[in-house]
């Protein structure tokens, strides 16, 4: 069985960095494309060698979907529309990890999955996914009757603010629960208002190198739920993408998720 030859977008970044040590020491993929902005000072430099491992014949460059098999995208928005177009030239599918797309990026990546197979997801840790299902189940018992709201605990780097994961969850409960998460997402609280019926409190919290951390509350008269996800390092989403890359490499063009990788549907 070959090898699936991986091309990882944002390789200097710190999901980056562990995406490569991943794909090297996966054993049914190999690094095929390890890319950087056109203006690094590290085009050229082997991506091995620079997470501080063996060599790996790779060097990091600019974009070439060409190289690769599958692409997975980790690094910003600003990025986004180079590396979907590569994919689509390419033929080649695509495991989307960047958060905080505009509506339109949206749009195109719901439009670029005509032609390839795109996983898309806010998060990719296994134990992530496990918990959207406990959250959409609990929703669905308690219905409105419960007060729920979440709380997010990311490093001070994160630039978007509420997390992708945060959003997931939100919308895991709003659907479970037959509502519309525009009318029922209260970010943050200010000012003299009582809590409305059916409100999903969403905060974001940030300091510090906090992987990752989300807590959901459903208070009710007398007891509180509480379900909470910490990631205790970066490797859980590199594994969940590889795993979701090597999927997605079986599937026809269509938009998918982890639920879908995880066949938790």
């Amino acid at each position: 069985m070959n090898k699936l030859k991986i091309g990882i977008m944002g390789a200097s970044g710190r999901m980056g960095r562990m995406l490569i040590e991943s794909t090297m020491n996966h054993p049914n993929t190999e690094l095929g494309g390890a890319y950087v902005r056109s203006t690094s000072s590290l085009i050229g430099v082997d991506a091995g060698e620079f997470i501080g491992g063996k060599k790996s014949g790779v060097a990091l460059s600019t974009l070439d979907g060409s190289q690769v098999d599958v692409m997975i995208d980790f690094s910003l928005p600003e990025a986004f529309d180079e590396a979907l177009n590569q994919c689509v030239t390419h033929k080649i599918p695509l495991v989307m990890g960047v958060t905080g797309l505009s509506d339109d990026q949206e749009a195109k990546l719901q439009d670029a999955a005509k032609h390839i197979a795109i996983v898309y997801a806010g998060n990719y840790s296994t134990g992530v996914n496990l918990s959207l299902n406990l959250l959409a189940t609990t929703a669905r018992v308690l219905g409105l009757d419960a007060d729920v709201e979440i709380i997010e605990h990311h490093h001070k780097h994160k630039i978007d603010a509420p997390s992708g994961t945060a959003l997931m969850m939100a919308q895991a409960i709003t659907e479970a629960r037959g509502q519309n998460i525009t009318n029922a997402a209260i970010y943050g609280r200010k000012g003299a208002a009582k809590r409305q019926r059916g409100d999903i409190g969403i905060h974001a919290l940030r300091g510090g190198e906090i992987v990752g951390e989300h807590t959901v509350e459903f208070m009710m008269d007398g007891e509180i739920i509480q379900i909470t996800h910490k990631a205790q390092n970066r490797a859980t989403f590199a594994t969940g993408a590889l795993r979701a890359a090597l999927w997605a490499a079986q599937q026809p063009a269509g938009l998918y998720d982890m639920q879908d990788v995880l066949e938790l549907k």
